[in-house]
């Protein structure tokens, strides 16, 4: 395993050679909705007042000691098959300053990037206990793509502003405004971690292995109980299923939620790694951190405009076929919606005056 600074011909290498991006910006892994809804949620009424003002407040040596005091940090002494993990991750998408990284008690597989200086990685107990080294190496390499992208800023906010919303409930609209800005930053955030997925890959250069860590935070550790392909055919099914009213519950579902569901993480993954821009990247063509400053804003939202026209299009999901009928000017709208609710909405017999009630049975539901 290289620690970071070891080459060929040395000792400590990797089992296997993995490409090194000297210089990679973060925009060539960035999911073009990662950047797009960052770009929408600093344009959000009151979010620049709250961010500056809790960028001072929050408390960041506070943070570190927590971690130093609670949590083991991860180093040449302790959880070092971690460290090598790190340090490699960091050599190979060129982040010069190696993070700090705690292991933290908790049964729970999880792990996250915070900080508003400078970047800590979290992972606990349960995620180290779960995943085998080549998965535990793309998932290190995700907390190391929210570092390089400067997400671990945002994911801190989110954390304080969720804690706040609780505490300041009482507060007439104060609750409101709180909530409104963590729903944004949650959307932001789900993207986010398909940029970091996608970073994972990158430094892991193992799909499999990516796919069979999202495949265990879905269903544990009982992976000769679980399929691939089976697991990415349910990501097609829940995209495609249902009628409309599906597709409203599958909203209001993802809502509360951090991350993206895991089968469409897994999806989103796959198809990204069979993309020509994977690919250029692994021949090493990709955009370099030097020409960041030279970034036109105009062309980050025309890629997001770009990349969610595509979606849009090749959606399987009713809503999404709705927008793109309306959008080609189908005819009938009424009639789309009607069978989109599944009849749920019937029209009346063409011989029948229409009632206010729908069909004189009251709401029911």
């Amino acid at each position: 395993m290289s620690d970071g600074h070891e080459h060929n011909g040395h000792e400590n290498v990797p089992s296997r050679q993995r490409r090194r991006f000297p210089e990679i910006s973060s925009r060539a892994y960035e999911h073009p909705a990662d950047r797009s809804a960052l770009v929408a949620l600093r344009k959000l009424s009151g979010f620049d007042t709250v961010f500056k003002a809790l960028s001072g407040l929050l408390p960041e040596r506070s943070l570190r000691l927590l971690f130093l005091s609670d949590s083991v940090r991860v180093s040449d002494q302790q959880f070092a098959h971690l460290n090598d993990m790190l340090r490699d991750a960091c050599y190979i998408l060129d982040l010069e300053k190696v993070p700090p990284m705690y292991v933290n008690q908790d049964p729970v597989p999880n792990a996250m990037c915070i900080g508003l200086d400078e970047p800590i990685i979290v992972v606990t107990t349960g995620l180290v206990e779960l995943l085998d080294e080549e998965e535990m190496r793309a998932v290190v390499g995700h907390e190391v793509g929210h570092a390089l992208s400067g997400h671990s800023v945002y994911r801190t906010i989110l954390l304080f502003l969720t804690s706040l919303a609780v505490r300041v409930a009482w507060i007439p609209l104060g609750n409101i405004a709180i909530m409104a800005i963590v729903t944004a930053l949650r959307e932001w955030f789900r993207k986010s971690e398909l940029s970091a997925d996608r970073a994972g890959l990158l430094v892991g250069q193992d799909l499999q292995a990516s796919m069979r860590g999202l495949m265990k935070l879905a269903g544990g550790h009982h992976l000769h109980q679980m399929n691939v392909d089976a697991f990415l055919k349910q990501a097609e099914e829940y995209e495609a299923g249902g009628d409309l009213r599906d597709s409203v519950l599958k909203i209001l579902n993802v809502l509360p939620r951090s991350h993206p569901f895991t089968t469409v993480r897994a999806a989103e993954l796959k198809k990204w790694a069979e993309s020509r821009d994977h690919q250029r990247i692994m021949d090493g063509h990709y955009p370099r951190r030097t020409e960041d400053k030279d970034t036109s804003v105009t062309d980050s939202f025309r890629d997001s405009a770009s990349h969610y026209a595509d979606h849009v299009k090749s959606s399987k999901d009713p809503l999404m076929k709705l927008v793109t009928d309306i959008a080609g000017g189908a005819g009938d709208l009424g009639s789309r919606v009607r069978r989109g609710f599944g009849g749920f909405t019937s029209a009346p017999p063409k011989d029948e005056p229409r009632r206010e009630d729908g069909d004189g049975q009251g709401s029911g539901n």
